[in-house]
């Protein structure tokens, strides 16, 4: 196990730039993912209803996870914010599609919370997590 557990900033240059916040933060082994709506680089929410907006904001999340060198199956907790239950409801089957197509068949622990409003106000989703990632692929900068 990771013995340095002074915390360590994860911001891919794919993501927008932080200001004021970590996209992750890594401590030992511990990834803690900072929540991702489906902002792109230029800072725009994607378009095309809460399907879209998963792809992205997981891919977000996935993106952070792989800068420290993790994968999809180091993931042990995830939480998703949603401003609109129903629609994910309703889309989950095109939502589970696209987590086997990035994540493949591992699914942590999950919990899906509704809540009112986002940071941006077009966001429809927002997701955290955390993930432990093995010392040998474990990437410190």
């Amino acid at each position: 196990m990771a013995t340095d557990l002074q915390p360590r900033a994860i911001n891919p240059e794919s993501l927008p730039t932080p200001r004021g916040y970590s996209h992750g933060t890594l401590s030992g082994n511990t990834l803690y993912l900072g929540g991702q709506t489906a902002l792109d680089k230029d800072m725009q929410i994607v378009e095309g209803g809460i399907v879209a907006q998963f792809r992205q904001a997981f891919g977000n999340v996935l993106a952070t996870l792989a800068e420290a060198g993790g994968q999809p199956s180091d993931l042990v907790s995830i939480t998703i914010y949603l401003t609109d239950i129903p629609d994910y409801q309703a889309h989950g089957r095109e939502i589970g599609e696209v987590w086997r197509e990035l994540a493949g068949t591992s699914y942590p622990a999950m919990a899906g919370i509704g809540t009112t409003a986002l940071w941006q106000p077009e966001a429809l989703i927002e997701i955290v997590g955390i993930a432990v990632i093995p010392d040998e692929r474990l990437r410190v900068r």
